[in-house]
């Protein structure tokens, strides 16, 4: 099944003239229950640009977020278009969760759109662990990609072509806990990194059976704590794939939505 990619453009937005797909930068945002970062990528994926950096101001209201990705990107130089990756559901350029963001005022807020008007050019978003996951994976059968950051992300792709989103983080793990519980940051330091990456690998077990994956991907902040022995159809991935994953939301991997 395609999903639907929608493209959020200010009023008068056009290309550079004579641009061609291999001449356009991205402006890759990777939008975290703890940081934002932002970097310049080039059409191949490659980061022009280190990283620019700011802790998310949690419990704000979204119009300050965006505040903030404006003031970190100043920086960064010229750019053609924006990628956005956010942690939590998304539909057509539209916040629908935001659990680990700090507030309710996130549902129905249109961000590419006001991202699209604040930085004057246009602006796809999608979920981010989607957006690691385009970063990642080799386009092959069914891949699987989860993030450990504050919460754990989730995406999933077919051939190469992301599935519709799932808020597998919210989903029940065990007992009480959903997988944000059970293995979000506040679980490490909660249990301690042994019995974290215990729980860890449980879920890596569990999800090998829910969706019967040829390979899976774990990214985040927290994949440094990782300390058990990689199976073979487990990969680590680094954190440049947060913002470098971005650059395919515009090369068609999605089914366009105007």
């Amino acid at each position: 099944m395609d999903v639907p990619l929608h493209s959020a453009a200010p009023p008068g937005a056009t290309e550079p003239p004579g641009a061609t797909e291999s001449d356009l930068v991205t402006l890759g945002i990777d939008v975290g229950g703890s940081h934002i970062k932002a970097a310049l990528v080039a059409p191949d994926g490659a980061l022009l640009t280190n990283y620019e950096r700011v802790v998310t101001p949690l419990g704000r209201k979204p119009d300050v977020i965006v505040d903030t990705i404006s003031a970190l990107v100043a920086p960064l130089g010229r750019f053609d278009r924006v990628s956005v990756g956010f942690p939590g559901a998304t539909r057509e350029g539209t916040v629908l969760t935001a659990p680990n963001l700090g507030n309710d005022l996130w549902h129905g807020f249109k961000l590419a759109e006001r991202l699209a008007a604040r930085l004057t050019r246009p602006v796809r978003l999608a979920n981010d662990a989607t957006v690691q996951g385009l970063g990642a994976i080799a386009g092959r059968g069914l891949e699987c990609t989860i993030t450990l950051g504050t919460g754990m992300g989730f995406a999933l792709f077919t051939d190469g072509k992301p599935a519709p989103h799932l808020e597998m983080g919210q989903h029940n793990a065990h007992k009480r806990y959903s997988y944000d519980q059970y293995i979000g940051h506040a679980a490490l330091i909660r249990d301690g990194v042994k019995k974290w990456n215990k729980h860890v690998l449980r879920t890596v077990d569990a999800l090998r059976v829910l969706v019967n994956f040829d390979l899976l991907y774990i990214g985040g902040g927290n994949v440094t704590a990782i300390n058990f022995a990689l199976p073979a159809d487990v990969h680590l991935v680094s954190n440049e794939t947060g913002i470098t994953g971005g650059v395919r939301l515009w090369d068609g991997v999605f089914r366009r939505r105007a």
